[in-house]
């Protein structure tokens, strides 16, 4: 498997994608985030908010605001490294534990 990129993110995770996966995220999953791989780096960077989901505890959700939207950037970390799962644009904050927040 060929890694497309991998980046540190906030929480200082490894977090990584296959070129194989990312290609179907943007034709498959969603298109919209075609193009916007340095946005999703971006997000993993330097997020706006960081949550973890409620269902699963090794799933992080990372936003950080775009115009009118946020990009939400979801990941699984295990055993210190992580992998996205998917990315989208959305225009609200999903529920879950706050783990991390950008002071104002």
């Amino acid at each position: 498997m060929t890694i497309y990129f991998e980046i540190t993110s906030k929480l200082n995770i490894k977090i990584h994608i296959t070129a194989v996966y990312w290609e179907f995220i943007i034709t498959v999953k969603h298109p919209s985030m075609n193009g916007l791989e340095n946005l999703v780096k971006k997000t993993l960077e330097e997020p706006d908010e960081i949550r973890r989901s409620i269902k699963d505890k090794s799933v992080f959700v990372y936003y950080k605001k775009e115009g009118r939207h946020s990009i939400a950037v979801i990941c699984k970390h295990l055993n210190g490294q992580g992998y996205i799962i998917t990315t989208y644009k959305t225009d609200r904050i999903k529920i879950g534990e706050q783990v991390w927040k950008r002071q104002e």
